[in-house]
């Protein structure tokens, strides 16, 4: 969903979204942006796993380039309730911004979903040590939700994948949890083995949240399905991450959405929805246009039906997307190869997509099997691929931006 669109050329593009919504967030947007409003309208929630609480249906993203204080006052009088940030997002500029934003709306600080995440390269111990550093920046008592950061075997090696039913990570988790610093933990996944870290959570049955690449075409009783199933049956929230990144370059509009008076942007964000089990997505709004667009989504919310899927996912197909969502093929081959190339599409994609130079040194920090693979191999990933997502392109973009 990258654009800089205006606002009221997106209001003069777009389809209509209903006059009361609009009617709301003019509102929201002619008040006092200096001071949060806590009586502007919250967007419609969810329960977040069988023990937390209710959390909006959409969070601010904190890896974006408008991010300040001032945005974020935006995003809540548009009824955004749920904010994420990350240590290394901006250099710890987002935590600080969010902070800002905290020490002058002290009062509304009990109505926020606040989310932040460690990288914990050397292991789940280091949110222990990082905790009191994340509480400072924010400007807080406490987080909502604290996760490990990318938790995945390039950064965190193979024993990694049973951590999330250690009782390493649960004595982290109960030392968390008994301070009283973070109310729920969890981690966050976007990783090859994604389906073998959820099934490990399901086993461990201790993980309160899980922020996950989703894919939202996937196929029903495919291994992304039963992994999601036992985790939701077992409590744990789950929250997508990633939605637009993919399709951000599909087209805007599609006859059959139009006559449910949606983008296919909203679209994409209501059948995510559809999925019951997951109760937010934290998406990278970059402008007030991407506010609109998704709190708007979020307000008229409806289970998106067979023919508004069909035409979602044909339009979807379009364009060559820069990486996978996660289909079945990919997540296969990921077991037959040390070749990192979903993070390599990540990376390439933040870098183009977002400016974001921090992709390099992400690259650079990948041992040299993750990013090394033949040309036949790859060929072999981009063939088998349900998106046909151009690996061997990727493959050489990586090393034509990353590599001096």
């Amino acid at each position: 969903m990258k654009s800089t669109t205006p606002r009221r050329t997106f209001l003069k593009t777009s389809v209509a979204i209903p006059a009361a919504i609009l009617a709301g967030q003019a509102t929201a947007k002619n008040s006092d942006t200096k001071k949060a409003s806590s009586g502007s309208s919250p967007l419609p929630t969810r329960k977040l796993g069988r023990n937390g609480p209710e959390v909006c249906m959409i969070s601010m993203g904190g890896l974006v380039k408008p991010h300040s204080a001032e945005y974020l006052e935006l995003a809540w009088n548009y009824g955004i309730r749920y904010f994420d940030t990350a240590r290394r997002y901006s250099g710890g500029r987002s935590e600080r911004n969010i902070g800002n934003w905290i020490k002058q709306n002290k009062e509304l600080r009990k109505e926020l979903f606040l989310v932040t995440k460690e990288p914990s390269e050397n292991g789940p111990e280091m949110m222990l040590d990082s905790i009191d550093d994340r509480l400072k920046a924010l400007n807080t008592d406490y987080i909502d939700l604290f996760f490990l950061h990318g938790i995945g075997t390039g950064k965190h090696g193979r024993d990694s994948l049973n951590w999330p039913k250690s009782d390493r990570f649960r004595k982290v988790y109960d030392t968390l949890k008994e301070s009283g610093k973070a109310k729920m933990v969890g981690f966050s996944c976007h990783d090859d083995a994604l389906i073998e870290y959820l099934n490990a959570a399901a086993d461990g049955g201790f993980v309160d949240a899980i922020m996950l690449q989703y894919n939202p075409f996937f196929k029903k009783g495919d291994a992304l399905d039963q992994a999601l199933d036992r985790c939701y049956d077992k409590g744990i929230g789950l929250i997508a991450m990633k939605e637009m990144r993919p399709f951000a370059s599909m087209p805007k509009q599609h006859p059959e959405l139009e006559k449910q008076g949606l983008t296919s942007h909203q679209a994409l964000l209501q059948q995510v929805w559809s999925d019951e089990r997951i109760s937010s997505i934290c998406s990278a709004m970059e402008n007030e246009g991407h506010i609109i667009e998704n709190t708007g989504a979020a307000r008229t919310y409806q289970k998106i039906d067979q023919n508004a899927r069909r035409a979602l996912q044909e339009i979807a197909m379009l364009p060559a997307i820069p990486m996978c969502p996660g289909c079945g093929p990919c997540r296969e081959k990921a077991k037959e190869t040390l070749y990192a190339y979903m993070d390599i599409s990540r990376y390439v994609n933040y870098y183009e997509q977002d400016g974001d130079t921090s992709a390099r040194g992400l690259y650079a920090d990948l041992p040299k099997t993750a990013k090394t693979c033949s040309s036949h191999e790859l060929e072999e990933l981009r063939d088998s691929c349900e998106y046909h997502v151009d690996y061997p392109e990727i493959a050489r973009r990586a090393e034509r931006y990353f590599i001096a």
